[in-house]
């Protein structure tokens, strides 16, 4: 990389083309609310950022104004680390979201602002490649990708940060000056801890992601559709569920340790299994039924034949028969088939609280125990309250931990999300997710404290109460559950770039001592 392009030249932009919001406008109320409406902010403005150039007006007047700036791609943030109280600007990425390829770096180019739908829609479209990403589609680029991003295709392709060859930065020196920075990951780089940063550092911890180049990271020719890994030509589905009224609390522990042991014992990069992925959606009774979605691709070998053996391997000692649904669909269309929803009564004014727990080790009979007591109290309902495991590992696993800064070597997830419409209900359900967590991490101080069992949690899960003594007890802190060993280094990228910590929030990486 030359030198002149570490550093661009604001001119080299088009003429800024944004949109301000302030209070007044009848936009402002829609856009102060995001996915999650237990957060409401009210900025003095916020800004429609249709460019890099856009992006640095609107960091350097809020620098000079000394006003607190949030960014925000696809508004999923499961805390208030955008809509805080005391935010006085918002920076909308959302109409920064094109995918194009970049014939002179040789890779594909992902606006912050554009959604997970939108990439794997036209990666495919235009070219029939794609990257691991999740299926939340109005997830935004800008936080899933600087998270580290996982998906269903993980397993057999890693994370979305193993394919991420540089990123666009508007940073802020000590000095005041605001800049935009491309940084990669090529050895020779002196922005390369900024790259490195974000393969897992999270958003809003060092400045404002504008752009990701993507392709492999040994890529060689110049033809897109050899750049980036191909996805399954169609996807074989297994839906499974298992009704609640004929599931003994001794079949809920068997069942769900039948699926954490088939997950742990097929998880290596070279496992003949591997290309199998499954969610299992433990739901709390109320709902009726506990469910599961599996698949693999359609023309990998004894696909239907390897599919049926794991659900058999699910259903050993389980008395509840369950009820199961198999179909084959095109990859874009299995991709939308499998999506979480993102519009209709159920997504949209929601309220919600996430945690995670990363497992390399199975959870103990107690701890599925604890989970089904939780799962089945009679004096809690709501309209979505569930634990999901989610397999992991493989090709994730091939990659040091210390090469990303995403930690590596779990081989399971673990998801806990409830959500409710109704802001009198909050304490109800904030409490009933509080207490199921810590109980199942009883013996490690109510989180998942790295051991044997755990890695950790997931840091695009977040969840403020792993910083909370009150439900964190084990003196392990939060940064650790989110970054191991990363965290030092993390500080340090951050002292670098981001000296006057104009980017912060509750869980954001604080500079070095």
């Amino acid at each position: 990389m030359e030198c002149d392009e570490s550093q661009r030249d604001v001119n080299a932009f088009p003429t800024p083309e944004f949109t301000l919001v302030t209070p007044g406008d009848m936009r402002y109320e829609a856009l102060c609310h995001a996915y999650n409406y237990r957060f409401v902010a009210k900025p003095d403005y916020i800004m429609l950022a249709r460019s890099p150039r856009d992006v640095e007006t609107a960091v350097r007047a809020a620098v000079v104004a000394g006003k607190r700036i949030t960014v925000r791609s696809g508004g999923h943030c499961g805390e208030d680390f955008v809509a805080a109280p005391d935010v006085d600007v918002i920076v909308d990425m959302s109409p920064m979201s094109k995918v194009s390829f970049d014939p002179e770096r040789g890779a594909f180019v992902i606006e912050a602002g554009a959604t997970v739908g939108k990439i794997i829609r036209e990666l495919f479209q235009n070219w029939g490649v794609t990257i691991p990403c999740g299926f939340c589609m109005g997830v935004g680029a800008g936080g899933h990708i600087s998270g580290g991003g996982y998906g269903p295709l993980s397993r057999l392709l890693g994370l979305s940060v193993d394919y991420l060859h540089a990123v666009e930065v508007v940073v802020v020196a000590g000095d005041g000056t605001v800049s935009t920075v491309l940084a990669t990951r090529e050895e020779n780089d002196p922005n390369r801890d900024l790259w490195w940063a974000h393969t897992g550092g999270g958003g809003g911890n060092f400045g404002v992601v504008t752009r990701y180049f993507m392709r492999f990271p040994d890529a060689a020719g110049s033809a897109p559709g050899e750049l980036l890994p191909h996805p399954p030509n169609a996807l074989h589905i297994a839906e499974v569920s298992w009704p609640w009224d004929e599931l003994t609390e001794a079949d809920f522990v068997r069942l769900v340790g039948n699926f954490i042991g088939w997950q742990l014992a097929n998880s290596a990069p070279d496992s003949p299994d591997v290309d199998i992925y499954a969610l299992l959606n433990c739901l709390h009774r109320s709902a009726g039924d506990i469910a599961m979605h599996a698949h693999v691709p359609e023309d990998a070998p004894n696909a239907h034949a390897r599919m049926a053996a794991f659900l058999a391997a699910l259903g050993d000692g389980v008395g509840a028969a369950p009820s199961v649904r198999r179909r084959s669909l095109p990859w874009l269309a299995a991709t939308r088939y499998l999506a979480a929803p993102e519009t209709g009564p159920f997504a949209v004014t929601l309220r919600c609280k996430v945690k995670s727990a990363d497992l390399r080790g199975a959870h103990t009979e107690e701890q599925r125990a604890t989970a089904y007591r939780h799962l089945t109290g009679d004096d809690y309902q709501t309209m979505y309250s569930a634990l999901e495991y989610i397999a992991y590992g493989g090709r994730a696993n091939t990659v040091p931990s210390s090469a990303t800064a995403a930690p590596r070597g779990a081989l399971l997830k673990s998801f806990y999300m409830v959500v409710w419409h109704d802001v009198a209900d909050d304490d109800r359900h904030l409490r009933w997710i509080r207490e199921l967590y810590r109980d199942v991490h009883a013996t490690t101080g109510g989180v998942p404290v790295p051991d044997e069992t755990h890695t950790g949690a997931y840091i695009n899960y977040a969840d403020v109460d792993l910083a909370d003594p009150r439900w964190n007890t084990s003196g392990v802190p939060w940064h650790t559950l989110y970054y191991g060993d990363n965290y030092p280094r993390l500080q340090e990228v951050k002292a670098k770039w981001d000296p006057r910590d104009v980017f912060h929030h509750a869980l954001s990486v604080t500079r070095a001592p």
